[in-house]
């Protein structure tokens, strides 16, 4: 089953990730398919990891894993079951080439390269204004 160009807002995307405000650090979901999703995330001054006019590394970090979570949550939504909970188990050729300032509006690209036995390897693309900010790989593990 695919879907594209799709828009979900914060309080859907909420509920598909198992991190809770204030720790959530995606609140759209532009586009879904099997192996991609698209997510967004608007820069809040209330934002956890917004310091100095800024989202701090850890942030885009951050909102680069949990935009993994939200297909995972996504793809287990459409079949009506209750998604596992994951975890990182490794953060690969992280690149940061700008980080966002308040009021920007950050799209990431999740795409899966690998997924076997419940351990995906995927590539981010973090964008701002459709330019690259940052990038890399993690790989994660459902729990069992």
């Amino acid at each position: 089953m695919e879907q594209s160009n799709i828009l979900f807002q914060k309080k859907f995307v909420e509920n598909l990730l198992p991190q809770k405000s204030p720790f959530v650090m995606v609140d759209k979901i532009y586009a879904y398919s099997e192996n991609t999703i698209v997510s967004g995330l608007k820069i809040r001054k209330e934002n956890i990891f917004f310091h100095s006019g800024i989202l701090v590394e850890s942030g885009l970090i951050e909102h680069m894993a949990q935009s993994v979570a939200l297909h995972t949550g996504y793809q287990f939504f459409l079949k009506q079951k209750q998604a596992p909970t994951g975890y990182i188990g490794s953060i690969k050729e992280i690149e940061i080439f700008e980080l966002p300032i308040f009021g920007d509006e950050i799209k990431t690209t999740v795409t899966i390269l690998h997924e076997f036995a419940g351990i995906t390897l995927v590539a981010i693309s973090s964008t701002l204004n459709d330019q690259e900010i940052a990038k890399g790989q993690m790989k994660t593990i459902l729990a069992k």
